[in-house]
This record gives C-alpha cells, sequence and structure tokens, in this order.
C-alpha cells in the first residue's frame, strides 16, 4: 500500500526496524527539549503529515521500551488517524512515572501502525442470539 506523506521535520521517514514489524517509529519534532513532568501530558508534533487510503486507519501506538522503562505512554492509545484528517500528527503522550522526562528533538516516542478496517451499518434488533459468556465481561473469566 502507497501512502503520500509530507515530512517538515529533519528526521527519517518512519520505517519498519524489522521484517516482521507492524508498526513504525515516530520521532518527536520539537524546536527545544520539552520537559514532562509526573502525570503531565502533552501533544508533540512529529513534522508528518499523510494521506491514507479510505478504509484505513493510522493507529498511534505506545513505545513498549518507553513504558516499561521510563512510564511514558500514549494517552489514547491507540490515537486513531482517520482517513480524512490531513493535520500533522501529533502524538499525545503522559508521563505515569514519578520522575521529569526530557522529551528530545527526534527522539522515538510512539509508533504507528496501518490497518484497513470496516464501516458498520447498525441493524435495530429486539434480542441478540445466545453465547456461553453471555453478558459477563470485566474480568468476569478470572485471573488465573
Amino acid at each position: 500500500m502507497n501512502i503520500k506523506i509530507i515530512n517538515k521535520s529533519n528526521h527519517p521517514l518512519p520505517h519498519y526496524e524489522t521484517i516482521a514489524s507492524a508498526g513504525m517509529d515516530l520521532r518527536a519534532h520539537l524546536s527545544e527539549s520539552r520537559v514532562l513532568k509526573p502525570l503531565e501530558r502533552s501533544i508533540v508534533g512529529t513534522g508528518l503529515y499523510i494521506e491514507l487510503p479510505i478504509g484505513t486507519e493510522a493507529q498511534v501506538r505506545p513505545r513498549s521500551g518507553l513504558a516499561a522503562k521510563k512510564g511514558i505512554t500514549v494517552l489514547n492509545a491507540p490515537g486513531t488517524i482517520d482517513a480524512d484528517y490531513r493535520g500533522e500528527i501529533g502524538v499525545i503522550l503522559v508521563n505515569l512515572s514519578n520522575e521529569d522526562f526530557v522529551i528530545e528533538n527526534g527522539e522515538r516516542i510512539a509508533q504507528l501502525v496501518i490497518a484497513k478496517h470496516e464501516r458498520a451499518e447498525w441493524e435495530v434488533a429486539d434480542e441478540l442470539s445466545n453465547t456461553a459468556r453471555g453478558e459477563g465481561g470485566f474480568g468476569s473469566t478470572g485471573v488465573k
């Protein structure tokens, strides 16, 4: 799939790190470093603008290393970029750690996954089919 992209940063285009990678890293596009204090959130620009085909979305997801090692994650994960959006890709980062986190220009802050999706049409019904699970949710299957 080909996707048009404009790169207003001085960083390389997102790319797949391995042959089986689902996501491509997004880099911070900043004029100066930014400090993210504990429990603080900030929209970090990437300098990237894309034109997705209809029927696809781009999902902005956390990087597992940043989340596990530094407590930095994407607040609305996964963030959805719709096919008709033409603005800059921004990443809503949140610091869930107890320490300040410095975001540097060019730092890999999130990953981008391109995914196909369906459009649903509602079919109003009076009842739904039965399943073994039924209405069980929110941990109803246990933790072990």
